[in-house]
């Protein structure tokens, strides 16, 4: 382990240029081109085989044990940008107007990069690892689209692993769950349509407004007054639109949104619940609706004895002063969900620290901790893998 360490830290340089590279050229969902051939390139020059295109622009490259046969494990980045506009000013940032590295994937591809450079000059371990870049974490069900490609068709695993940076927690530290990590994800979009009419006689019209106004207070009681008090669940109207001049009451509003549980049985009463209360508070209002749910990624849950088995990797891991077990599971997506609902695995959160969280447009990846990233992944792989 000392010596995978030693490479690690003979690789921090390098890996700091190619964070910085990727971070430079971010690529939203399925148009990671330019980052999949980067990772591609880089993986065949170390003689593994390397399979580009599995749910578009996924990559997946393999590596075997020199001691013999054993079981199969895989590791996953993912690889994709945002839609948003960079703040930072350093040589590094964004040069793609609109686009930007704001959640860290940059310093994911790199760390396993750079865990794929280290096993393959030292592969002393029995069994595969296969690497997997997958695209299209933000919204776009990129794990979902290199499962239905046939993913673990062609590269069965007896577990799967992820990890997430998380400036919450501080440079060092990390943070394990043996079950529910991250919520599913879900979007609603709702069109409330009344009749339009002159401002001042609101009497000749029905208002969508109005309507639109009272749905959006309405929905809260689902999770005050449907929901078990010791489950969780959010319910976020985060778009209003409707509307163009002071003195005209419009033809239609919209409204759009996510909902957040981890429980099935939670996701499953939010979506009639919502479908039923809005119907009937619009039709209160002498509207009409327009009501579509979208159920886009599950919960994150974690399974325990891959759970403890990163726990103890993390443990004794150079770099890592603590490791919180079970601190409370976060209301935020993540597709990684959907390779879990295919395999045992654990996905673990890497703390980053630093002034500014994810998604924000002054956020960059802490350099700091890619050595500690891949030295994670080539610790887990030796103990797995023994």
């Amino acid at each position: 382990m000392k010596e995978n360490e030693l490479l690690c830290q003979e690789f921090e340089q390098q890996m700091i240029e190619w964070r910085r590279d990727i971070h430079a050229h971010p690529e939203i969902a399925y148009e990671e081109f330019r980052t999949s051939e980067f990772v591609a390139t880089k993986l065949k020059a170390l003689g593994l085989e390397v399979t580009c295109g599995i749910g578009k622009t996924g990559v997946v490259a393999t590596l075997q044990g020199n001691k013999g046969s054993g079981d199969a494990i895989a590791l996953r980045a993912d690889m994709d940008a945002l839609l948003m506009q960079e703040l930072n000013e350093f040589s590094h940032c964004s040069v793609h107007q609109g686009k930007m590295h704001a959640c860290g994937h940059d310093g994911h591809t790199t760390m396993l990069l750079g865990a794929a450079h280290v096993l393959a000059k030292n592969p002393d371990f029995a069994g595969t690892v296969h690497f997997i870049f997958q695209p299209a974490e933000e919204n776009e069900a990129g794990a979902k689209a290199m499962i239905e490609d046939g993913l673990f068709e062609k590269f069965p695993v007896k577990a799967v692993y992820g990890l997430h940076n998380w400036p919450n927690l501080p440079a060092g530290e990390a943070a394990v769950h043996d079950s529910a990590v991250m919520a599913a994800f879900d979007t609603f979009d709702i069109v409330i349509k009344g009749k339009g009419g002159h401002g001042a006689m609101p009497h000749l019209a029905a208002d969508p407004v109005q309507a639109a106004s009272l749905v959006v207070t309405a929905l809260q009681s689902i999770v005050s007054r449907n929901i078990d008090p010791q489950q969780s669940g959010v319910i976020s109207v985060t778009q209003i639109h409707g509307g163009d001049a002071y003195n005209v009451i419009p033809e239609d509003v919209s409204l759009k949104g996510t909902t957040r549980s981890f429980c099935p049985d939670v996701r499953d009463l939010i979506e009639s619940r919502m479908q039923q209360l809005v119907e009937a508070v619009v039709e209160s209002q002498g509207c009409s609706v327009e009501f579509n749910y979208t159920r886009r990624y599950p919960a994150t849950i974690n399974t325990k004895n891959e759970a403890r088995e990163c726990l103890s990797t993390l443990e004794l891991l150079p770099g890592i002063s603590k490791v919180h077990l079970n601190p409370p599971a976060s209301m935020g997506g993540e597709d990684f969900a959907f390779m879990l609902e295919q395999n045992p695995g654990c996905y673990i959160w890497l703390g980053t620290g630093g002034d500014y969280g994810l998604h924000n447009p002054h956020y960059d990846f802490n350099d700091n901790m890619l050595k500690i990233g891949a030295n994670y992944w080539v610790n887990l792989v030796q103990r797995l893998l023994a």
